[in-house]
């Protein structure tokens, strides 16, 4: 049976942009990672292009800014693998290890003119507003506005990777956790009174990607639906032509009969198995009709959220 394969973070507005062209170097450098972590950069360039769009960026910082997020885990080309890759919880060690990886990045694309406007990202995507990130402690005043939007679409993908979402249906759940992050901590470890980790602007802006996201979602998946149901009518179809060819008692109505269902088969379907894909289908359809409906409870979850 046919399924629909629908993409969180699709490459469309990417391609919008032409990206592929303006960092074709860049992007080869992706090729050099593992492919999870190559897979979450794409995740995030997605993400952040998009969220650039909803904040009136103009064309030039969008860019820039997407290729920031391509490049903002390249350091992880030194993080050795049993750490980079290990399923478990890091030790206090391995995650200092792995915190080095701003540095690995920040170092590496200062080394190359052709990456050096994008080593700040590198070094600031896992600072946070209140001073409790790493490797440095910035706070608000000393992070850029595009490791600010980076490390939102970040921290939102590797919540999304982590969970393993299928589907956005509770994707809220992630969206409430990073919404938590813009909150202030009472901690003696906020060195800026009245801010959280991640920036409200550009978390409420996130909200409004994720929201575009379930309805492409709801689309594709209605999409699939009337196919499913285009199928399901045509094994009814046969059904009717079936039993009608049982019931005839001559030969020449059992003949036509059969050559109605003859018709209406498609490749490998035969009269023996179409009940089974009948079956099948339905299934599919009660499925995935049940699915959009969740999908339009967490819209209506993810519009009372406040940041």
């Amino acid at each position: 049976m046919k399924q629909e394969n629908f993409d969180f973070y699709n490459m469309t507005t990417l391609k919008s942009y032409n990206l592929d062209k303006v960092i074709r170097y860049e992007l080869n450098l992706l090729d050099t990672l593992d492919i999870f972590t190559r897979r979450h950069s794409e995740n995030v360039a997605s993400i952040v292009c998009r969220l650039c769009k909803y904040m009136h960026m103009n064309r030039n910082f969008t860019i820039y800014c997407t290729t920031c997020a391509y490049l903002h885990d390249i350091g992880k080309l030194f993080v050795p693998a049993r750490i980079l890759q290990k399923p478990g919880r890091l030790t206090e060690e391995e995650y200092e290890i792995m915190k080095r990886h701003t540095i690995h990045g920040y170092n590496l694309c200062m080394k190359d003119l052709e990456l050096r406007p994008y080593a700040k990202v590198a070094l600031f995507h896992h600072e946070a507003l209140d001073g409790s990130g790493y490797p440095n402690g910035f706070t608000l005043k000393d992070i850029p506005l595009e490791a600010q939007i980076v490390s939102v679409a970040d921290q939102f993908d590797a919540i999304v990777s982590k969970r393993q979402y299928k589907s956005h249906i509770d994707i809220s759940e992630a969206l409430k956790i990073i919404i938590n992050d813009t909150k202030p901590k009472d901690s003696t470890d906020n060195k800026t009174d009245n801010v959280g980790k991640l920036n409200k602007f550009i978390v409420k802006k996130l909200i409004k990607v994720v929201l575009d996201d379930v309805y492409l979602e709801i689309l594709y998946t209605q999409s699939y639906v009337e196919e499913l149901k285009n199928e399901l009518s045509r094994f009814e179809q046969i059904q009717k032509y079936e039993a009608k060819m049982n019931s005839s008692t001559k030969e020449k109505d059992k003949h036509y009969y059969l050559e109605g269902i003859n018709e209406l088969l498609k490749h490998d379907e035969t009269i023996d198995n179409y009940k089974s894909l009948y079956d099948e289908y339905s299934s599919a359809y009660t499925m995935r009709k049940g699915m959009i409906e969740k999908l339009y409870d967490e819209i209506k979850i993810i519009k009372k959220l406040r940041v």
